[in-house]
């Protein structure tokens, strides 16, 4: 699980993830711009964003299209 961070380089020397946890809501943590790029970097099997707020997640679904070895599981948790 990621912080509130953003998608730095040294995300590319994370290997063999199963499932991450990617917060995504400015100001604070990504836009799904940056999650995706971020979630490109790790490829993990399972992705679950987080902490969205009111942030659009089909952004983010749209943004990983390409990526099918990347499950996208979104939560609604209002």
């Amino acid at each position: 699980m990621a912080g509130d961070t953003e998608n730095i380089p040294e995300m590319k020397n994370i290997k063999n993830i199963d499932v991450a946890f990617l917060p995504m809501n400015l100001p604070y943590t990504m836009t799904p711009e940056m999650a995706a790029d971020a979630a490109k970097m790790i490829n993990p099997k399972i992705l679950y964003p987080y902490h969205y707020g009111e942030t659009d997640t089909s952004k983010l679904v749209a943004l990983l299209k390409g990526t099918p070895e990347i499950e996208i599981r979104i939560r609604n948790m209002k």
